[in-house]
């Protein structure tokens, strides 16, 4: 199945200066100062193909130039136990993971895998080089499995610690490498890792949330939504680490608003994150667009107690133009601080009342979603949007023999560069 590339350009959020993508852009080249890039596709209403192009359903609005094989895309349905259970007339769950009930078949779980399909549809035939991906765990399973798949060389940077995350039902190709920091290390150590990587000129950087594919990959989630429901929905809620999810969303949403059939709302973000790690909630509670000062230590510390380790970003894409700050700042968005054993309760109800085990974050969104019900913080008559961004990994893991990805190094804090260059220079 074939399908031709997407038209688009990019745009510079802060500027509105407007240029074609190079290839792999992830920031203007005639910037002044930081912003997000996004992009401006050709067309201006989205019109999905069927199910069988899985994620490449909504091409219309990817930046890509190919499709990988394998992917699916989010599934959306109106919820009965738990809309039922807080009361809510028109509580929509989009879900990404494996729930085959419902036609949902992401073998990774998560809804990292819309990134990846995404960004490695980007990536053209002409380009060379190994991509470069720093993640927990949920973002690495993914790209491993569709880079695995489809043959497309690539560096994992991971904590150690999140070695467990990298499962699979099958062995890897050997285009799948992986390097990791040591014990007692996190996210951003692992971001450092993959930073040293591509100073390499056999290296390039996957580039996060400034990267536009990753980006409106993610955003298939609000196209699902609003496609299945018929209009933008008034709330949105989701757990997040770095944020790039409801960066994505917003900008999904004003996309939707501009096609002219779906309303001309925006939901309001209503966003969490796992205490006692919550960087981004306590500069938004001190109105303040740069996440305030934080003791190194101290964030590692907070790390190891959070039960949803993806939600761990120490840098994320808060206060850059575009960026998570004024996406909460133009929708109105509300915070919510969840403990775990909140989010633990909030997983208990939902496979209860829904039927499928989801992951730590989404459990995290639950709860926000169960606290903002009973304080009364949302109109439980109007549309409801939970995004629930990893599930079905217990179901899943029943039908298969596992597979662990093994490092192929491993790196004490703060490595020398050159040690880390001399090592990464001789994997591919």
């Amino acid at each position: 199945m074939q399908i031709n590339p997407t038209k688009y350009k990019l745009i510079n959020v802060a500027t509105n200066r407007e240029f074609d993508d190079a290839g792999w852009l992830l920031d203007d080249p005639m910037a002044e100062k930081p912003s997000l890039i996004r992009t401006v596709y050709e067309k201006k209403q989205l019109f999905p193909k069927d199910n069988s192009y899985g994620i490449y359903k909504f091409a219309d609005w990817l930046p890509i130039s190919r499709m990988m094989q394998g992917s699916c895309a989010p599934v959306t349905f109106k919820s009965k136990g738990l809309a039922e259970y807080l009361k809510l007339d028109n509580l929509f769950i989009t879900f990404s993971g494996y729930f085959p009930t419902i036609g949902a078949n992401m073998t990774s779980c998560s809804f990292k895998e819309t990134e990846a399909y995404s960004v490695c549809g980007r990536i053209t035939t002409e380009m060379k080089g190994v991509l470069v991906v720093a993640s927990a765990g949920n973002t690495a399973r993914a790209f491993a499995k569709v880079c695995s798949d489809n043959n497309i060389p690539l560096l994992l940077c991971v904590p150690e610690d999140n070695l467990n995350a990298l499962w699979f039902d099958k062995p890897l190709n050997d285009c799948v490498k992986l390097i990791c920091s040591k014990s007692g290390c996190d996210y951003f150590d692992a971001i450092h890792l993959g930073n040293i990587a591509v100073k390499s000129d056999k290296y390039y950087a996957e580039g996060g949330a400034k990267n536009v594919a990753r980006r409106d990959g993610m955003a298939t989630t609000m196209l699902s939504a609003t496609t299945f429901i018929g209009e933008i929905p008034n709330y949105y809620f989701q757990a997040v680490g770095s944020g790039t999810g409801a960066i994505a969303a917003w900008e999904a949403n004003l996309r939707l608003i501009a096609d002219g059939r779906f309303s001309n709302k925006k939901a309001k973000l209503m966003l969490s994150q796992n205490l006692p790690f919550i960087p981004m909630i306590d500069a938004w509670n001190a109105d303040s667009r740069e996440l305030l000062p934080f003791c190194e230590h101290e964030a590692r510390k907070q790390v190891e107690e959070i039960d949803a380790k993806v939600l761990s970003n120490r840098k994320p894409p808060y206060g850059v133009t575009g960026g998570l700050f004024d996406a909460m700042k133009d929708t109105q968005g509300e915070f919510f601080a969840i403990n775990n054993d909140g989010a633990r309760k909030a997983a208990e109800l939902f496979e209860k009342l829904e039927g499928i085990d989801i992951h730590p974050a989404a459990a995290v969104a639950t709860a926000s979603l169960i606290q903002a019900a009973k304080e009364n913080k949302i109109d439980k008559s109007q549309i409801i949007m939970l995004n629930i961004t990893g599930g079905g990994e217990n179901l899943f893991k029943k039908t298969c023999e596992l597979h662990y990805l093994k490092p192929n190094h491993i790196f004490e804090m703060n490595p020398n560069e050159n040690d880390v260059l001399k090592v990464v220079e001789g994997l591919f």
